[in-house]
């Protein structure tokens, strides 16, 4: 691969980052605030939260084995793919390459940066090419965005393919692993190690649960890790979230077991999917999601809107004409759903 630096935008590689009062005692004990201009009354919320997260990130070390020097949290993983543009690409003079269909945020953080992106058609399988994703590359191709499982086709990437793309891309590859939970593929997280050039995504609203608190995490290297705390916002995690983020990641058993209710509640609901006349077809899936492709997606769509019911309707997405993506909910809302696909008269 090029090196970091020869990646990494001249203005970042050079960028002093900004020092946050909280950053400057460090490795200290104090009893006085008197450093951020901070109200003192109101507490706990009175006080600045740790802007390196480190209570939470030691957690996460010992739940996803990953040493702390290697993980960023993040607002959501939507904050460290923005990240990947704001730090490694060049407005209006580099690109990225995309699978296509996949998860949209690529695209729009593209456009937000004024990147060109470029899109790989999968295949009938919703699997991907190596040699069509590293042919439409060239010198000014700094980042390849893969997902998996993807979304919104639901199935885990051949690991040999994503393997060469790695291995013979010499820019970065992102490997989102926001489904990885739900399947029984390999992580590539531990790979780190093995690949400088991976970075790899991972979130807690998914398995965990914690949507609402927004904490997306990126594992890689240490020099990447170390050019996204640079330009990340000084406190870019609440202390709300970083409370409720210990609190879950404490009990890791729990969301285990939730995981196996949602992947035992996915097979008889695609199981029943099957028998409904108005469904053609269903895909396979290692997310808690699966998508179907049905006789008539939006009037279905637009039927269960009527009912209460939302699910997404992907039609207008390449290579999911009308297809419905399903996320998989409790077993009473499972059935709610079921019960008025029952009822439909298309």
């Amino acid at each position: 691969m090029k090196s970091l630096e020869e990646l990494t935008r001249p203005n970042i590689w050079r960028l002093t980052p900004y020092s946050s009062a909280r950053d400057e005692y460090s490795g200290h004990v104090a009893r006085v605030f008197l450093d951020a201009n901070e109200s003192p009354y109101n507490q706990p919320y009175n006080r600045y939260p740790d802007p390196m997260q480190t209570a939470v990130k030691e957690q996460l070390a010992r739940v996803k084995g990953i040493p702390v020097d290697r993980i960023f949290l993040g607002n959501g993983s939507d904050e460290a793919i923005d990240l990947v543009y704001r730090c490694f690409t060049r407005s209006g003079i580099d690109n990225v390459v995309a699978i296509e269909p996949t998860y949209g945020m690529y695209k729009v953080c593209a456009d937000i940066n004024d990147i060109q992106y470029r899109k790989v058609l999968l295949d009938d399988q919703f699997q991907l090419s190596a040699d069509k994703l590293l042919r439409v590359c060239d010198a000014n191709t700094k980042v390849i965005w893969l997902c998996t499982p993807n979304n919104p086709t639901g199935n885990a990437l051949n690991r040999g393919e994503v393997e060469r793309v790695i291995q013979e891309f010499d820019g970065l590859v992102v490997v989102d692993e926001a489904y990885s939970d739900f399947s029984k593929e390999k992580t590539f997280r531990h790979e780190i190690v093995r690949y400088p050039n991976l970075i790899v995504l991972n979130t807690m609203s998914k398995a965990w649960g914690c949507a609402a608190i927004r904490l997306g995490m990126a594992f890689a290297s240490k020099e990447i890790i170390s050019l996204f705390n640079r330009v990340k916002y000084p406190y870019n995690i609440n202390d709300l979230t970083q409370k409720e983020a210990l609190k879950v990641l404490s009990n890791p058993y729990e969301v285990d077991k939730q995981v196996k209710l949602i992947l035992q509640e996915r097979v008889r609901v695609i199981d029943a999917f099957r028998l409904l006349p108005c469904c053609e077809k269903t895909y396979p899936t290692d997310a808690n999601f699966f998508l179907a492709k049905m006789d008539n997606a939006q009037r279905i769509y637009d039927y269960l809107v009527n009912e209460g019911i939302i699910v997404r309707n992907r039609t207008h997405v390449s290579l999911c004409n009308d297809c419905l993506r399903i996320t998989i909910g409790t077993k009473t809302e499972n059935n709610e759903l079921l019960s008025a696909l029952r009822q439909y008269k298309g």
